[in-house]
C-alpha cells in the first residue's frame, strides 16, 4: 500500500513540514512548490505535443 495515505499520515506530515521550514516560510514554501509543479506540468505537456508530433510524422512517411 505505497502511495496511499490516511489523514494522520498527512497531519504527521505537515507537523514535521511545519517544523522544519516555520510557520513564517511556509507560504514561501507552498509558492515554489506549486511554481515548480506547474513547471512540471507545462514541461511533460510540451514533451508529450513533441512526442505526438514525431509519431503523426512517422506515419506520414510511412503510409506516404
Amino acid at each position: 500500500m505505497i502511495g496511499s495515505f490516511g489523514w494522520q499520515e498527512l497531519i504527521l506530515i505537515l507537523l514535521i513540514v511545519l517544523l522544519l521550514f516555520g510557520a513564517k516560510r511556509l507560504p514561501e514554501v507552498a509558492r515554489s512548490v506549486g511554481k515548480a509543479l506547474g513547471e512540471f506540468k507545462k514541461g511533460t505537456k510540451e514533451t508529450k505535443k513533441e512526442l505526438d508530433e514525431e509519431e503523426e510524422k512517422k506515419e506520414e512517411d510511412i503510409s506516404g
